[in-house]
């Protein structure tokens, strides 16, 4: 299994599907940049709750940046020409939203540790 970690935007909307055993997934396709610049389609399906859903809050393009077991594959396209691809089960997921609030989080609490440090300097003993 390779653990890996893709950056792209979303290819349509994610999908909820219902597994013969009847637990529900999601399923998306997100397109990334190979190193050489070629574009590659990643298929993401996603079983955990939280993370479906994410993927179901985002819209055509959003950019997003996932994790987790990657299989390699190939398709054919419609001109004969062999192009490269990704399956992904995903178990992680970053987007812009995320960071921002993580951003907000940390500028926050190193805030409120620096409020935290100028009052025990001002307490007197």
């Amino acid at each position: 299994m390779i653990d890996g970690l893709i950056a792209g935007r979303l290819y349509g909307e994610a999908q909820i599907r219902t597994g013969q055993n009847g637990k529900r997934y999601v399923t998306c396709k997100v397109r990334a940049t190979a190193g050489d610049g070629e574009t590659l389609f990643v298929n993401v399906i996603a079983f955990d709750d939280d993370l479906q859903t994410a993927l179901l809050a985002l819209s055509d393009a959003d950019s997003v940046t996932l994790t987790g077991a990657l299989t390699p594959k190939v398709w054919t396209d419609k001109n004969g020409l062999v192009k490269p691809a990704l399956d992904m089960v995903a178990h992680g997921l970053l987007t812009a939203y995320h960071v921002r609030r993580k951003q907000q989080t940390v500028s926050g609490e190193s805030a409120s540790q620096d409020l935290r440090a100028q009052d025990h300097l001002q307490d007197p003993l």
